[in-house]
């Protein structure tokens, strides 16, 4: 399994509505991805955070899902309202607990993935969003 986590911090406050939204509309499609494991999207409103935890049956998944036009489209639409960051590992399983304790201490800088579920090095994105 591969897991990404993705962390959006947005300037303004009030374009955490619309970047809502298009999750929302994204996590819709979600049961017909090929490749697609699980997903749980994440808010830190006062932070000006948000984000996903997804899971793949590997890299081919991942990227075909961060091509679809779609995607590509509500990147575009915020890449100069914000910083992304993106980190993916690879995890022996399929353990929501072990997925998210992981994940957490991504997302608060505590590091890279040390569980069991870290099955290789991780791989950092980091920087504004481009086309």
């Amino acid at each position: 399994m591969l897991v990404s986590v993705t962390d959006f911090t947005f300037t303004k406050q009030l374009d955490l509505p619309g970047i809502a939204r298009a999750a929302i509309g994204l996590r819709r499609t979600w049961p017909a991805l090929d490749g697609a494991v699980g997903l749980w999207l994440w808010t830190a409103p006062r932070s000006r955070r948000c984000g996903a935890v997804s899971v793949w049956t590997g890299e081919e998944a991942l990227h075909g899902f961060v091509a679809r036009p779609d995607h590509v489209a509500i990147m575009r639409k915020y890449r100069t309202r914000g910083v992304a960051k993106a980190t993916t590992w690879v995890s022996p399983g399929l353990d929501e607990t072990a997925i998210w304790r992981d994940a957490y201490r991504v997302l608060m800088g505590s590091g890279t993935p040390t569980g069991p579920n870290a099955g290789a090095a991780p791989h950092t994105g980091e920087g504004r969003l481009r086309r």
